[in-house]
């Protein structure tokens, strides 16, 4: 059967975690990359056991199935994995390995040290879908070349209990994906592959240092309302869709890096991070920088299903000649909190920050935010700093800049919501650096100046109903265009 002698360094560390140690080649796999291993695989299919593929290149032209195993290793020693072309391959043109299936998962499994060869033409090919009950370890596995056959993509990770726990650290796909209808299979796939795929998880399942390029349909994509997943690290760039979805109970992208500088012409909506169907969802210490943006390609969007977010210390930019925003809360959306980090907004307009109109009265709090940059603007608006339609929102220690780009009108700030309150903020615009067309909203010891020496700090509309402005400094004074019951305490006006 090809079991390893006892003087293997390699029996040696995996002594103590399987029964057997099987040296794949040594049992009759072709480390030439010539002849298909599957074959081999299937005749060692066994529990307990750690399969080693030493140094060489390992053809597969049809999937190596295994579920409901206990405990199972594959491991690479510098050894790259062949996929067949999309015309070769035998049978369901979905996987390499499938290991463990939600109805029968397996119970612990490691996977790492694989190259993945896909740089020939009509290849690429889901290399790994694992589902494991208690304890899922992926490594150092990473796919060189576009992924253009249309089948699904490079990975598949879920566990399948709620006690349960996976890491997958250092999956790379950087190449990315091609749209389906590019590819052979054109027609039976919508859009193309998902970079990585975890949205049947329960379980804790962290991603570690992974990597992904362009892919049609999404890059990484987690957004099971169970379970918990935690991206720790890595680079997501140019995926169509978003290049982070996320939900869960708990879950959060951290120091990581998302970016987006190329749009294909399949490319709708290039989102860097969206959040969804989960309680308390985090973005902590994430740069995320849009260059290229279509006016749907938000930095960060919170959606309607997100039940409860925290933005922390994220590092934003948005740059290009189209209309872009830069993080959007939607009207369904739960408590919101922004805190730390900044936005630089350079599109040819757009909001940096948009919090959507709604009678939802979750509470939106700001602090310690910084918006700038020089924006253009648009026959249909968009020109505003941070636009709020919500009621009950805080802003505290916000600076907004908004000069305008080549001479465009840009507002700091747009109420449309009531009760609002904005404390120890510095506003500055091109056009007016705070508009109220709310009720009960408040500006505190704050700083309010447009750039235009002729136009007043605020404005007021007529529908107003109880503005409120005490100890503030207020350049050029208030346009009060027929508010009612405005309270003015302690500012002063230059």
């Amino acid at each position: 059967m090809g079991i390893v002698s006892g003087a293997s360094t390699t029996v040696a560390a995996f002594r103590e975690e399987y029964d057997d140690v099987v040296d794949v080649v040594e049992a009759g796999a072709d480390d030439t990359g010539e002849t298909s291993i599957t074959p081999v695989l299937e005749e060692l299919r066994a529990d307990n056991t750690a399969f080693v593929f030493p140094e060489g290149r390992y053809y597969m032209d049809s999937q190596f199935r295994f579920t409901g195993f206990e405990n199972i290793g594959f491991f690479g020693e510098n050894a790259t994995l062949v996929p067949a072309n999309y015309h070769d391959f035998d049978g369901p043109q979905f996987r390499l390995f499938r290991l463990g299936v939600s109805y029968n998962p397996g119970r612990r499994l490691r996977f790492e040290g694989f190259d993945v060869d896909q740089t020939a033409a009509d290849t690429g090919i889901r290399t790994i879908e694992a589902t494991v009950s208690r304890d899922l370890q992926v490594r150092d596995v990473t796919i060189r070349g576009e992924h253009d056959s249309g089948t699904w993509g490079p990975g598949m990770f879920a566990v399948s209990d709620s006690d349960g726990q996976g890491v997958v650290e250092r999956f790379r796909a950087p190449d990315g994906g091609v749209h389906a209808d590019q590819t052979p299979n054109a027609g039976n796939i919508w859009r193309g592959p998902i970079g990585i795929e975890a949205n049947t998880n329960v379980g804790y399942l962290e991603f570690r240092d992974c990597e992904l390029g362009g892919f049609p349909d999404n890059g990484l994509y987690a957004i099971n309302d169970r379970g918990t997943v935690v991206v720790d690290g890595g680079r997501f760039a140019n995926s169509n869709g978003a290049n982070v979805r996320l939900g869960g109970a708990g879950s959060r992208i951290q120091n990581a890096t998302v970016e987006v500088d190329r749009t294909r012409s399949y490319d709708k909506s290039q989102r860097g991070v969206r959040l969804e169907n989960g309680d308390d969802l985090r973005v902590e210490n994430v740069d995320i920088s849009i260059t290229s943006p279509q006016p749907t390609s938000h930095a960060i969007s919170v959606i309607n299903t997100c039940r409860q977010a925290r933005i922390e210390d994220a590092s934003i930019e948005v740059r290009g000649d189209r209309v872009n925003h830069g993080i959007v809360v939607s009207p369904e959306a739960g408590e919101t909190i922004i805190a730390g980090g900044g936005i630089v907004h350079e599109t040819a307009g757009g909001y940096p920050l948009w919090i959507r109109e709604t009678d939802k009265q979750d509470r939106v709090l700001v602090e310690r935010f910084d918006v700038s940059g020089a924006a253009g603007v648009t026959a249909a608006g968009l020109r505003d700093g941070i636009r709020c339609g919500r009621d009950n929102c805080r802003f505290s220690h916000v600076t907004v800049d908004q000069p305008g780009r080549d001479g465009a009108d840009r507002n700091a700030v747009v109420l449309t919501g009531d009760d609002a309150t904005f404390y120890e903020c510095t506003l500055r615009a091109s056009q007016y650096p705070y508009v109220d067309l709310g009720d009960g909203n408040h500006l505190r010891d704050s700083e309010a100046e447009s750039y235009d020496g002729d136009l007043e700090a605020v404005r007021l509309y007529p529908d107003v109903d109880g503005a409120d402005f005490r100890v503030n400094r207020i350049v050029n004074g208030i346009d009060d265009l027929g508010a009612s019951d405005v309270l003015t305490w302690r500012n002063t006006y230059e």
